[in-house]
């Protein structure tokens, strides 16, 4: 489906639906003529599958997920225009919270739950260093990059990303 466009002064935002909460992205356009853009948070292996068209996704398993969100955020990009691919754009920040386990029950394995917990936490690590390593190794990473592990309304998530990145019309190296 294609993006609906509302333009404000210097600010687009491209959004689904006739009635939006949010906007996919939001893009400012800078006094040179580059972009920055704004990404909306992606929740749960289920809304980047399914803005990639994926069925069978692996949940709770960061090194299935964390590419899924990326390669979601790209596609956003080529479907507005803005340009083709992730490595076009430079991130500036990066927040992604990672969700409480959904097993074991903290209440009946407490010592598995806080294990559990602990292998999140660096899978998640592993595979946020490791998407930029190997999908945008020309790239900078960004100057903030949050990760927590916290637990959010949506029950079957297991992240949720939002982002901000430029989007440099006349890269100088």
């Amino acid at each position: 489906m294609p993006f609906n466009v509302k333009k404000r002064g210097k600010l687009t935002y491209y959004y689904h639906g006739d009635a939006p909460v949010l906007s996919s992205l939001v893009t400012e356009e800078l006094p040179d003529g580059d972009l920055k853009i704004y990404f909306a948070g992606l929740t749960g292996g289920h809304s980047a599958a399914g803005v990639l068209g994926l069925d069978n996704v692996a949940f709770m398993d960061p090194e299935t997920e964390i590419p899924l969100v990326f390669k979601s955020w790209e596609k956003w990009l080529q479907e507005a225009g803005i340009c083709a691919s992730l490595k076009d754009i430079d991130f500036i920040e990066v927040h992604a919270f990672g969700c409480q386990p959904k097993s074991p029950n903290p209440l009946v394995d407490p010592l598995g739950y806080a294990a559990e917990q602990d292998r999140l936490r660096k899978a998640y690590a592993k595979a946020y260093a490791g998407f930029f390593r190997d999908y945008l190794p020309d790239n900078g990473v960004p100057a903030r990059f949050t990760v927590h592990l916290v637990d959010v309304p949506d029950k079957a998530a297991s992240y949720e990303f939002y982002a901000t990145a430029l989007y440099q019309r006349k890269k100088e190296a």
